[in-house]
């Protein structure tokens, strides 16, 4: 399942949440710190593995 970045624009507290694709669409997101409804979905880095054949 894929691992999303928030920020919370009212505490100012970073989390992360694991949502499957349905989850992220349905919920309505909230801090886990204060309750806020307003947070803000940070970008994250990611890399891909591949195998090379040589």
């Amino acid at each position: 399942m894929p691992v999303y970045d928030f920020t919370c624009l009212k505490c100012n507290k970073n989390f992360t949440l694991t949502l499957s694709l349905k989850e992220y669409g349905k919920d309505k997101l909230k801090c886990p710190s204060c309750g806020s409804g307003k947070v803000e979905q940070k970008p994250a880095a990611f890399f891909a593995v591949t195998s090379r054949k040589s």
